[in-house]
């Protein structure tokens, strides 16, 4: 447990479906944003529903987004909300799934104002979607059960191998994966956990983020390798049109990075990397 605890601290060193749920009220400790308004009312930034920022994510991603009790949030909901605090606005959390976020689909049929949903920055997602300030970094990694006997990737000849359609993890899994590996991928990120708990396959390859949290609250299961990536998340919203209220996300990121509130939120979540 110790080990798996510094694998994720480690990992985070660098970083300093259809389901619509309002959060502006959700439990927690997680404190709210200061006192850093832009000032600009909330209809200058042509929000899908007045007075809300609406954000679109895809859920369960524990821990950067989760539902509990019903109410959405994990590091990157928190640190929406402290943004639309700082913005003046309340919280509409939609969870619409990743490939309508990376596509920019889910922002143009006005589905939310912005995604977060550990998205990484990528030239070939630039050209949808008009990303953030980069705001989180992540490497790639490899879950497998603790009694497979499983160490390496080099291990899949011949196995199945869990990934997430469409994203960075996947990607990397089709250009490492032994040429005899068995790429089954799901749409949603927590069943890949339950094919794994199934027997469906034998391993997932994905972000360190939610293979660690896994492991660290499940005994059965180990992270057997880390990828060096250098991944940045960044938030998102819909390629053209949005740029005021980037700008003003951005400015809201700095804010709270310099008030101390983006450390307050890393460390209720990531306690372990404090």
């Amino acid at each position: 447990m110790t080990a798996l605890v510094a694998v994720l601290a480690l990992a985070l060193g660098a970083c300093g479906d259809g389901e619509t749920t309002d959060t502006t009220a959700a439990s927690g400790t997680t404190p709210s944003g200061s006192d850093t308004t832009t000032g600009d009312a909330p209809a200058d930034f042509g929000t899908v529903n007045e007075g809300v920022l609406t954000v679109c994510t895809d859920s369960p991603y524990p821990p950067m987004e989760f539902e509990v009790d019903g109410e959405f949030t994990g590091f990157d909901i928190e640190l929406m909300r402290a943004i639309a605090d700082g913005l003046g606005l309340g919280l509409e959390v939609n969870n619409t799934g990743f490939d309508p976020i990376t596509s920019g689909l889910a922002m143009e049929a006005g589905d939310c104002d912005v995604a977060a949903a550990s998205i990484t920055i990528t030239p070939e997602r630039a050209e949808a979607i008009l990303f953030s300030d980069g705001y989180f970094t992540a490497d790639q990694s490899l879950l497998v059960k603790a009694d497979s006997g499983i160490t390496t990737l080099a291990d899949f000849e011949g196995q199945s191998l869990g990934v997430q359609t469409g994203t960075t993890g996947q990607i990397y899994a089709e250009e490492n994966a032994p040429e005899g590996a068995e790429l089954v991928d799901f749409e949603n990120p927590g069943d890949l956990f339950l094919a794994l708990d199934g027997g469906q396959i034998a391993g997932i390859l994905q972000d360190i983020i939610p293979n660690a949290d896994r492991a660290l609250t499940d005994d059965t299961v180990v992270v057997a390798e880390t990828y060096p990536t250098d991944e940045t998340y960044g938030f998102a919203a819909k390629l053209e049109g949005s740029e005021a209220l980037m700008e003003a996300v951005n400015a809201q990121l700095a804010a709270l990075r310099a008030d101390g509130t983006y450390d307050e939120i890393h460390q209720e979540f990531f306690p372990s990397a404090g």
